[in-house]
């Protein structure tokens, strides 16, 4: 009767346009992003103009194409030369910036981000008051330039999907879904795709099963952690990076890097930290991009950027 029961929920869930379980089968996705490409490469952790700058310079001496890149402390810690410098050194790439939206429970004045069963909600934005901060965080972001936020709240995800929607926030502007939303299966994503969601980085520790499940009900690209910070789990997926691509495309695969310090939220202080980091994760993304190229050299990069002219 049990597997009976379960035979049911998958039947239901199937109606429910979803498949019936993790695709163990691992079938090869269809997707591709609009250019062809099965996968792009980002860079995370980029903390500032120095870092950034780092990251192309280190990716040109490596050979290592980089599509786009990702900072974690938050637009509200940078400054406003500080917006335009990052957008003029990425323009001319035509490199997407992602930047956090910036205030979040765990830097807030609440206990219970700070407690070891509350840590869940640190990434989350904390009342309304903070929801009107986030909001304006995003239009200043907006206003230098900036393409891509990264979201780790699903109320904030509502607001800015529905004000793009609307014309307050720029139609284009990429809401990027940040691991720490933390959503595991295909319901909770596509959820939060309906929401606004142009592009989700997945859980670190998705089998391949799991992503393949998650590729069967979006569209949207999937940015998927090779190798991991050591606070969200600190695993080396280089040897599955041939399958990942195969089964998730459009895959963004995203070197973080093990055995490195946690240095959010940046600054002055760490920049030299942060600097060398960076380059260390371009030589990672080398070692990776490298053995996929062994594993499977049929598998389609993006093309890169074309550059493009910085408006006046």
């Amino acid at each position: 009767m049990a597997q009976n029961g379960m035979e049911r929920t998958r039947r239901f869930l199937e109606q429910m346009g979803l498949p019936p379980g993790d695709l163990h089968d691992l079938p090869s996705s269809p997707r591709r992003f609009p250019d062809g490409g099965q996968w792009r490469v980002e860079i995370p952790s980029v903390e500032g103009p120095n870092a950034l700058r780092a990251v192309f310079e280190t990716a040109d001496a490596l050979g290592v194409p980089v599509h786009r890149v990702s900072q974690g402390s938050g637009v509200m810690l940078l400054t406003d030369d500080e917006l335009d410098e990052m957008r003029q050194i990425a323009a001319p790439r035509g490199v997407e910036i992602s930047l956090f939206v910036g205030p979040r429970a765990g830097w807030d004045t609440g206990a219970m981000a700070y407690a070891t069963a509350g840590r869940v909600v640190a990434p989350k934005v904390r009342g309304q008051d903070q929801l009107v901060q986030a909001v304006e965080d995003v239009r200043r972001a907006c206003e230098h330039g900036i393409e891509s936020v990264l979201v780790t709240d699903e109320g904030l995800l509502e607001v800015l999907g529905t004000m793009k929607r609307e014309g307050e926030l720029p139609a284009e502007l990429i809401l990027k879904g940040s691991v720490m939303l933390g959503a595991s299966n295909p319901v909770s994503i596509r959820n939060l795709e309906r929401l606004g969601l142009t592009t989700f980085n997945v859980p670190t520790d998705l089998s391949l099963a799991q992503l393949a499940a998650i590729r069967a009900v979006t569209a949207m690209p999937l940015d998927i952690y090779i190798e991991v910070p050591d606070d969200i789990g600190g695993f080396v997926r280089h040897y599955e990076i041939a399958e990942i691509v195969r089964v998730a495309a459009p895959v963004y695969l995203k070197f973080g890097l093990r055995n490195a310090p946690n240095i959010y939220p940046s600054g002055t202080h760490l920049e030299s930290t942060a600097v060398a980091l960076t380059r260390e994760r371009l030589r990672r993304a080398k070692l990776g991009l490298d053995l996929l190229r062994r594993l499977d050299p049929e598998a389609i990069m993006s093309p890169l950027p074309e550059p493009v002219a910085i408006p006046v």
